[in-house]
């Protein structure tokens, strides 16, 4: 029986496979798009038992070569540009291959585990799994809401087969995202603008927020992996679930945990933000006007439902998620 990860060159999917050979678990199926090539770089330490081009796992899937060998989906492929303007691209790519993989799962009984997204959320400031909260504000949000959609009518028709569950991840940062450019974390490019030019920069106020205090939900990649894994390992739980960790923390904390980090490792003592400022270390530019009304300024898990699923483990804060990470990156 094999166990599949799709988007398993990316971010998740390939901590996803790292996670698994670590239980002992390498009949892995590994599918991606490797268009950008770079993204192998993080299957290179991974033992799987082969690579699928995702075209191509689709057709085999849908042809019935996978049925009764499969016995968990990870299915983390999408795209994930929340600048992305070509509708077609982004409802074909996220929306109906999702759904055809979840036919398949529930058709064959298999576990299927997916990715969602906070984007579903919006604009919005209740950030529960409920309808009523959910407008998003970009196509890349409507895909990923969409097929919750779907699922949410598939488990309120009947009772599934098999364990379908979705998780909306909030702002994930960790290892094994280089790939990524700028739609990398901001822990990650603080790092690089940090080891550069000895500075990092974040946007100034909007939406009511002063310079760098926009709020986000920033969860450890440790974590999302951890989350997944308590799932796979209950496989009668299913339903949508916000993946964060509770707690909402201003940009510059972020940029304060990143650059005393790296003072860290250079023997250096610890700045307050203040001092940061002062000093010229934490800069703060114009807020760019792609942005504007595309942006959340606010997002915190309301973790609720996934505490009431039986998930008890203690989330980072970014304090301790980014130091961890900036001593991975400096390597």
């Amino acid at each position: 029986m094999y166990y599949v990860v799709t988007g398993a060159a990316g971010f998740i999917g390939a901590n996803l496979v790292k996670a698994l050979n670590e239980r002992g678990i390498d009949n892995i199926l590994a599918v991606d798009n490797l268009k950008k090539a770079d993204k192998f770089k993080n299957l290179v330490d991974c033992e799987i038992a082969d690579y699928l081009d995702k075209h191509e796992f689709l057709e085999l899937l849908q042809q019935g070569h996978f049925d009764g060998v499969l016995e968990a989906v990870f299915h983390e492929g999408a795209c994930s540009d929340t600048m992305e303007t070509d509708g077609h691209y982004m409802m074909q790519n996220n929306y109906r291959y999702s759904c055809a993989l979840l036919d398949h799962c529930l058709d064959q009984e298999v576990q299927f585990l997916y990715a969602s997204s906070a984007s579903v959320y919006g604009a919005g400031r209740v950030f529960r799994e409920a309808r009523e909260h959910e407008g998003p504000l970009n196509v890349y949000g409507y895909s990923k809401f969409l097929f919750d959609q779907m699922v949410r009518r598939r488990l309120a028709q009947e009772e599934p087969s098999s364990q379908v569950v979705g998780f909306r991840y909030f702002n994930v940062y960790g290892p094994r995202e280089q790939h990524k450019g700028r739609m990398a974390s901001v822990a990650f490019h603080h790092f690089n603008q940090y080891r550069e030019s000895r500075k990092v920069k974040l946007f100034e106020g909007c939406d009511g927020y002063g310079n760098g205090e926009q709020s986000r939900d920033f969860v450890y990649v440790e974590d999302v992996v951890k989350v997944n894994l308590f799932f796979l390992d209950h496989p009668g739980k299913s339903g949508i679930f916000n993946l964060g960790t509770g707690r909402a923390q201003p940009f510059n904390d972020i940029a304060h945990a990143t650059v005393n980090a790296c003072r860290a490792l250079e023997g250096e003592p610890p700045l307050t933000l203040a001092e940061m400022v002062a000093q010229g270390i934490v800069e703060y530019i114009a807020f760019p006007e792609a942005l504007k009304g595309k942006y959340q300024s606010f997002t915190q898990a309301d973790i609720t439902a996934l505490r009431e699923a039986g998930y008890t483990e203690a989330f980072a804060d970014v304090a301790e998620g980014v130091a961890k990470y900036v001593k991975y990156l400096a390597g």
